[in-house]
């Protein structure tokens, strides 16, 4: 049977115009530049420069008198093919933010492991052997090591080339290669990448022969700072052993970091998105727009539209097209504008904000000024959502007279002080910073004695607190940070 139901929704979506202010926002400095020059290409009503005042208003006026007069006939369905495919079913959706879009510099240098294969060239070997280590050094990462079992090599060369070899004869050619400059190339682990750099330097010396020593029977414990253990196990005094160590710590962990290669892409250069200037004690915040161009409507398009309005009644059917199509671009163009108006006030009241959160921090720059701030305090301040908030801070920076900080620096939680007193976060951090920057290596203080030391300055916190701290802070464990 057939059923008629009357059904009511409560619906909440965002219309285009919103969906680009909102990817607007998110976007840095650097990124918008690229979107603007991306839509002056696609768009040709856009128009860079000198700003002319009265275009948009005149588009605004004509645009409502030819709704006025010309409603019905200018129906978008008018325009619109019958076979027209809608872009967002050409659009390929099957890429994941796991991808990875890697950009291809272009260099004329020398790599890593073209400077192992010329190397190779210098060596007397029969072309199969010469094959072979190529295939090896080929399996060598930029650390330098070859991070591959032996066996699985062997295994690739038969199924993959159909090349014969044996264990043996490919661990004789990675001695070859370990042979190579810089010392340590080759190595299958840290323990044989460091012996392989300490039997460069010779045997004549003894402090170089007794740090041999201790990397070839102590590695483990060497790696877990036990040097009483390796001490008292070799009957060193302090003087031989501290000389052998200082031998090892001058050796390179990582040789081939040690090569500069031609094709690696070049640190990110920063961009602030905000000046913020101090004078007299007054701070004068601004945006960065100096390479973003000044945007407006085309006058000569604005005035097609004109003519087309006064003389609508003999426009041929290809005429009324290419209007339809301004038009299009007019409305876009419009569109496009209001959404960068719109993204420097968002932006530039949320910054207003925080600087008027954080105003003694920014005007003496003293982290120890820095107050507990979220998300919520700044959405708080300025009517916004949280969302908004953070896509303001999301890959933003601000320039300040002591120097430039991401605009998440400026965010962080807080904790009370036996007192009352609220403090950040990164003030404590600091503190711990200090301590462990200033301890004793011989003896560096456990995390207890870290708890201990930040109750004496009236910060209550407790141990695992304190090293969740220290793990943020990249600082290792007291027996780690143990020096002779």
């Amino acid at each position: 049977m057939l059923k008629q139901s009357l059904q009511q929704k409560l619906l909440q979506k965002l219309s285009p115009q919103q969906i680009q202010v909102i990817k607007l926002l998110e976007l840095p400095t650097l990124q918008l530049e690229e979107r603007i020059k991306k839509e002056l290409e696609e768009n040709p009503v856009l128009d860079e420069g000198g700003s002319e005042e009265n275009v948009q208003e005149d588009y605004q006026e004509e645009e409502n008198e030819i709704k006025d007069k010309d409603q019905e006939e200018f129906s978008l369905e008018d325009y619109i093919e019958d076979d027209d495919t809608p872009s967002y079913k050409l659009a390929a959706q099957n890429y994941s933010k796991d991808d990875k879009h890697e950009d291809i510099p272009f260099s004329g240098g020398t790599t890593f492991h073209e400077q192992l294969i010329s190397q190779l060239g210098l060596r007397i070997l029969s072309p199969e052997k010469a094959a072979l280590a190529e295939y090896l050094i080929g399996n060598i990462d930029e650390d330098g090591y070859l991070r591959r079992d032996i066996d699985s090599i062997v295994d690739d060369l038969a199924f993959s080339t159909g090349i014969h070899t044996t264990f043996e004869e490919l661990v004789e050619l990675l001695h070859i290669i370990q042979d190579f400059d810089p010392a340590g190339i080759g190595a299958r682990d840290l323990q044989e990448c460091l012996i392989l750099q300490i039997k460069r330097k010779g045997s004549h010396n003894p402090d170089v022969k007794l740090a041999h020593q201790i990397l070839k029977k102590y590695f483990d414990e060497f790696t877990r700072k036990h040097y009483d253990k390796i001490q008292k196990r070799l009957n060193l005094s302090d003087e031989d052993f501290k000389c052998a160590v200082d031998e090892i710590l001058k050796l390179n962990p990582k040789p081939g970091g040690a090569f500069v290669n031609p094709m690696s892409k070049p640190s990110p250069t920063i961009i602030p998105d905000f000046i913020l200037e101090e004078e007299d004690g007054e701070l004068n915040l601004s945006l960065n727009s100096r390479n973003v161009p000044d945007l407006h409507i085309s006058r000569s398009y604005v005035d097609m539209i004109e003519d087309y309005s006064k003389n609508k009644d003999n426009q041929s059917r290809e005429q009324k097209d290419a209007v339809m199509f301004v038009k299009q671009k007019l409305d876009s163009a419009k569109w496009f504008i209001d959404a960068i108006r719109q993204r420097q006030n968002t932006l530039m009241l949320s910054m207003k904000a925080i600087i008027d959160f954080q105003r003694d921090y920014f005007i003496e720059g003293d982290e120890k000024k820095l107050k507990p701030m979220i998300l919520k305090d700044i959405s708080e301040l300025t009517s916004l959502d949280i969302s908004t908030i953070s896509r303001v801070s999301n890959s933003k920076y601000i320039q300040t007279h002591f120097g430039i900080f991401p605009l998440k620096y400026f965010f962080s939680e807080g904790l009370q002080t036996d007192t009352g007193e609220e403090v950040s976060t990164r003030e404590i951090k600091n503190i711990l910073k200090e301590c462990v920057d200033n301890e004793d290596k011989k003896k560096p203080l456990t995390d207890d004695k870290l708890a201990a030391i930040l109750k004496e300055k009236s910060y209550m916190i407790a141990r695992r607190t304190v090293a969740k701290y220290r793990e943020q802070l990249n600082i290792p464990v007291a027996r780690l940070r143990k020096e002779l």
